[in-house]
């Protein structure tokens, strides 16, 4: 009986001043009046920084804003129980499961809504990594060793990465 690897999938999510999206739009609205509150506890009274990156530059403790700012985030992301609904298997018929997530501020700016841009990764649960076939991550949200599992595809693509994996034995499904 193999032993798979276990793996990790990341999904990130860019929101920017073009999402059309409503939950889209309630995340980027309430982080950029969360990062307007915040910026404060980082940011000189007398000399303001206007963009998060120049506010970085100056104070390296404003590293913060990224948690701080995803606070304002945590409602909407509860809202999706575990499931991003945009992303699919193959078969269109799961969802992305996801157990965690972090918000990151790509840029913002105080004095300009939209230059915010923030991006949400979500991280999956463990998985079993069986391989790849036709450009698809094969996956079984089961992890346990046994003889056969129920699987997942997941297509490739940009915004989706193993970010953590673990030692296993993969078998070549592509070869035929």
């Amino acid at each position: 009986m193999a032993h798979y690897p276990k793996i990790r999938l990341a999904y990130r999510v860019v929101i920017d001043s073009t999402a059309t999206a409503a939950w889209d739009r309630y995340i980027f609205e309430d982080t950029y009046r969360e990062y307007l509150m915040q910026q404060q506890l980082f940011n000189d009274i007398q000399n303001p920084k206007n963009s998060f990156r120049e506010l970085l530059a100056e104070n390296p403790k404003a590293e913060q804003l990224h948690f701080l700012t995803g606070m304002a985030a945590n409602s909407y992301i509860e809202q999706l129980k575990g499931s991003f609904y945009r992303f699919t298997d193959v078969l269109g018929s799961t969802f992305f499961p996801f157990t965690g997530y972090r918000l990151d501020i790509i840029n913002t700016d105080i004095t300009d809504s939209s230059r915010h841009k923030v991006g949400i990764t979500l991280y999956s649960p463990l998985l079993n990594y069986l391989g790849i076939v036709n450009n698809c991550y094969l996956v079984s949200l089961d992890t346990e060793q046994k003889a056969g599992y129920e699987t997942l595809m997941f297509e490739t693509r940009p915004q989706l990465a193993i970010c953590y994996y673990e030692e296993g034995t993969i078998n070549d499904l592509a070869k035929p």
